[in-house]
């Protein structure tokens, strides 16, 4: 009679050990479950912040359509650096955009130093310079649709601006015929312009195209 009743208890405390066992193995496998949901949830939204960065910093930048010079008292004073969005570029801070230009074994970063609106038509895109200085170039506005250049200095679809930059101020001199110059207009964000150019044989008019 002890035997059977001891065999009875036994089988009772087997089946509890079974079930505190089974209950831990689904607290256990909740727990997995509820880090694997939230790990794959941060690396998909991770994921989502990268790529969308990625394809603005592929997708946008600047768009160099020329360079043109101003000849000063017998050689280039100033230069006018025509330049738009790229295709698909997501607008751009001018305020937070450098030049940086390399001459005669020195280089200068510019930073913005204020624009002008002349998307209404003016006589020359040199007709204001104020805000070019020896550290600084001035936007001029040459087509702003919404008025963002304007406001904010942001250019977007269908803007185009020219920066005009003092190479006599940041070079301590104006540049002369035959002679090189290399460097970039860098955006916040995305492709840069290039410049590089050398100056004519001959300065024999007020304007030269340089690039």
């Amino acid at each position: 009679m002890k035997i059977k009743e001891f065999l009875k208890t036994k089988k009772g405390a087997s089946g509890i050990g079974t079930l505190i066992v089974f209950i831990a193995m689904v607290l256990v496998a909740a727990v997995a479950a509820s880090v694997l949901i939230n790990t794959s949830g941060f690396l998909q939204q991770k994921a989502s912040t990268t790529g969308k960065e990625s394809t603005e910093q592929v997708a946008s930048g600047l768009l160099l359509n020329g360079i043109t010079g101003s000849v000063g008292t017998s050689d280039v004073k100033l230069l006018a650096i025509y330049l738009c969005p790229n295709a698909g570029s997501s607008a751009i801070d001018l305020a937070q955009t450098k030049i940086m230009l390399d001459y005669d074994g020195k280089s200068v970063v510019l930073g913005y130093g204020g624009n002008q609106d002349m998307s209404s038509g003016n006589s020359s895109v040199f007709s204001n310079d104020t805000g070019a200085t020896a550290t600084t170039f001035q936007v001029n506005i040459l087509q702003d649709y919404d008025d963002s250049a304007v406001d904010n200095a942001v250019i977007n679809k269908g803007d185009a601006v020219a920066l005009i930059v003092d190479v006599n101020a940041s070079f301590g001199g104006e540049i002369p015929e035959r002679t090189a110059i290399s460097g970039k207009v860098q955006p916040e964000f995305g492709a840069p312009g290039v410049i590089s150019f050398t100056t004519p044989a001959s300065y024999t008019t007020a304007l030269v195209e340089l690039q």
